[in-house]
Parts: C-alpha cells; structure tokens; sequence
C-alpha cells in the first residue's frame, strides 16, 4: 500500500512580485527552513526549452524572447510533471500565475489536485526592480531579459496582467504582502512569521 502522501494533496502557495521584487532570493530561504521545494515557473520553462528533443522548445524560446506569456497549459504540464515527480508536498510555486489566462488554466487543470495555502506577494517599488536587475545581469546573471528594453516590457506585462490576479486573491482573503524594498534578511523575518502563523514549522 502506498504511504500518505498519496492521499494528501501537496500544498501549494503562490509566489508573486513584479522582476526584480526578489522572489527567488526568498524562496531559497523558504526552502531551507521550512523544507518547500522552489517551483519555479520560469525555470522550469527555460529548462524544457534547453531540453533535447522537447516538443515545446521552439514555441517557449519565441514566448520568452518576446517578453510574452508562455500558454498556460504547458506551463501547467510542467508544475504537475514536477509535483509528481517530487517527494516533497509542499510546493512554492514561483512566478505563476501570472495573468487571467494562467488563473483560469490552473484552475481547470489543477486546482483540484492541490491544497492551494496563499499568495505571498512581494509588493516591490519599480526603481528598485529595474536596479536589482540591471545589477544582476551586469553581474552576469545569463538571463537573456535582465536589459532595459526587456525589463520594460516585463514590468508592464506585470503591471497589466498580473496585478489584477493580485487584487483577485486579495479579494478572497489569500494574499500575504511583503514589502519587498528593504535588504533579503529582513524581508526574511517576516515571510518566517507569515508562515509560521500558517502552521508550518
């Protein structure tokens, strides 16, 4: 007989903020104190694009260099694939969902298999999001879209289309906000007490 695990759906929380708002830094903080496993929709994507033999390269490469939205069903595909394949049950699922069309995908396609938690989105001032990432692709983050031209192009997709899934989550009570403009470590202490007063330990 299988263990538990299979009974119980993996709880997800939703990781949100604009480019730049410090998501990943946070996430890998999450992860080793409160052992989640980082999903994150954008590297997950840009690893199936790297994959040989993908079905879905091509099409995710022309989405990514164009500053667009990848279709929510492969993004979808790609969450599953790797909740499933994890031993873990607890999931931050970074960067997704990240417009209406995300929203109503996942919530076709997943949201009956998981024990969706919250949002937790880090409200980040633009200039500070432009530096952190002019910074890091100087510092040679490898990132094609930490340029100026893409980050515009970013933060207005996000300004567009992904607050308006902010406001949707707000409106059921599911977000937990971050001020995300002071240094990691003391965004760190309060994300600690969000999800402690969550029930994780």
């Amino acid at each position: 007989m299988e263990g538990m695990r299979s009974l119980e759906k993996p709880k997800v929380i939703f990781v949100l903020g604009g480019p730049g708002a410090g998501k990943g830094t946070q996430c890998s903080k999450i992860v080793a104190r409160f052992q989640f496993e980082h999903l994150s929709a954008g590297d997950l994507l840009r690893a199936e694009r790297a994959r040989e033999g993908s079905e879905y390269g091509a099409l995710i490469d022309e989405y990514i260099r164009n500053g667009k939205i990848v279709p929510v069903e492969v993004t979808c595909s790609l969450l599953e694939n790797a909740m499933k394949k994890s031993a873990n049950n607890r999931f931050l699922v970074d960067g997704f969902p990240r417009n209406q069309d995300n929203l109503d995908g996942w919530n076709r396609q997943m949201s009956d298999k998981v024990d969706f938690q919250f949002v937790l989105f880090f409200d980040c001032p633009e200039d500070v999001c432009v530096d952190r990432c002019l910074t890091r692709g100087q510092s040679g983050s490898g990132r094609s879209d930490d340029n100026i031209e893409s980050l515009k192009k970013r933060i207005e997709t996000y300004n567009n289309d992904s607050m308006p899934i902010i406001k949707y989550f707000e409106e059921m009570g599911k977000v937990e906000k971050i001020d995300a403009k002071y240094n990691a470590d003391d965004i760190f202490t309060k994300v600690e007490k969000i999800f402690c007063e969550s029930g994780f330990q």
